[in-house]
């Protein structure tokens, strides 16, 4: 039995198509790039990298900083090209390559005088993931979604801190690991808050308790406190409620009714029906308990801000912006070229005019200085 004429046709297109596909993948245009190896000497390599630098040019930077750690690994600027090579990393905001760098410097020189900025940058990269979203412009909370790089980052400044206690970036570590504390803090919270709601007293008092043990110093132990109280009556273990309950008293009265019970909207700081029906748009929020023993809260957010969700407006957030994001860049000063293989120790420049904002002792824009 013969096939219709319309289908010979269709499966005679098929093939046809099928056999141009073919023929296409199989002479590919592109052409093998071949290296051909080092086209200028490892001293042009590094005077256009610190030309690109001073620029801003990070990507041509890294171009010729990657082309010394390919053709000199063991020439005289190895290591410090590798150093620069963070920095340019971390600028064009590659934060994985950043810290792929970061470590593999740390297991090839471990007695480096400058071993310490590798620790820090890896530290700030992983903090930088953590908000290397969408979430940097908006209101919503990081502390409430995945903190597995925060946790991280806490750890690199801990070996940071514990390696290397007098280094110029331990300062700035030490304030980061206050803000990741306050972070890892919330989160917990957030879990208590989510088995209060389904009533799971035990893991919410368990969740309260490792706030309380871990983070003393953070605003969520107010929460954590009444949380406790609530859930351990909650279980009817009236004595032990009752003692969260005095403490309450005496540390946060606001927190316990006139009657003798937790006040948890108090301690959630939640806002009017209103506000909350409205996702915090409108209405009036409630006041932070924390400003009862000058704890930092949350900042005010203007009502464009609210209503855009963020995205406009004032967010209240300037002043700790420094705490989330990359460091601000240090003024720029001519240096010799003493100054830079010496690593900044000898011939020191000249500091900027009088009046200049110096950046944080631990800035990392400080590669090109502390690197040098």
């Amino acid at each position: 039995m013969s096939l219709p004429r319309y289908k010979i046709t269709m499966l005679a297109l098929s093939l046809g198509l099928a056999s141009a596909f073919v023929g296409c993948s199989s002479n590919p245009s592109k052409k093998e790039v071949v290296d051909t190896g080092p086209q200028s000497s490892e001293q042009a390599y590094f005077d256009k990298a610190q030309k690109s630098l001073d620029r801003g040019q990070y990507l041509d930077a890294a171009k010729s900083l990657e082309a010394i750690d390919t053709y000199y690994p063991t020439g005289q600027y190895a290591q410090q090209a590798q150093l620069e090579l963070l920095y340019s990393k971390f600028k064009q905001k590659d934060y994985e390559g950043a810290i792929a760098l970061a470590e593999r410097f740390i297991r090839l020189n471990p007695q480096h005088p400058n071993v310490d900025y590798a620790y820090y940058v890896r530290g700030v990269s992983n903090m930088e993931l953590n908000y290397d979203s969408l979430l940097r412009y908006t209101s919503l909370q990081q502390s409430h979604r995945d903190i597995s790089y925060l946790k991280v980052a806490y750890q690199n400044f801990v070996d940071l801190i514990r390696r290397f206690p007098s280094s110029q970036y331990s300062v700035d570590a030490a304030q980061r690991m206050k803000f990741i504390g306050q972070e890892l803090a919330e989160s917990e919270m957030n879990t208590a808050r989510f088995n209060v709601k389904r009533k799971a007293w035990v893991a919410a008092a368990e969740r309260s308790q490792w706030v309380i043990e871990h983070y003393p110093q953070t605003p969520q132990v107010p929460e954590a406190l009444a949380t406790l109280a609530y859930s351990y009556d909650q279980l009817g273990d009236k004595a032990t409620s009752q003692q969260y309950i005095e403490v309450l008293k005496l540390n946060y009265p606001s927190l316990v009714n006139k009657n003798g019970t937790v006040n948890m909207r108090a301690a959630r700081k939640e806002g009017n029906w209103i506000n909350r029906a409205t996702l915090g748009i409108l209405g009036r929020e409630s006041k932070s308990v924390a400003a009862e023993t000058a704890t930092p809260v949350e900042p005010k957010r203007s009502l464009l801000n609210r209503v855009s969700f963020g995205l406009m407006g004032s967010s209240g957030k300037e002043e700790t912006q420094e705490t989330t994001q990359a460091p601000v860049e240090p003024p720029k000063t001519e240096r010799s070229w003493t100054n830079r293989l010496s690593f900044g120790l000898l011939d020191k420049p000249e500091k900027a005019a009088e009046g200049a904002t110096t950046a944080p002792a631990a800035s990392s824009t400080e590669a090109g200085d502390a690197a040098q």
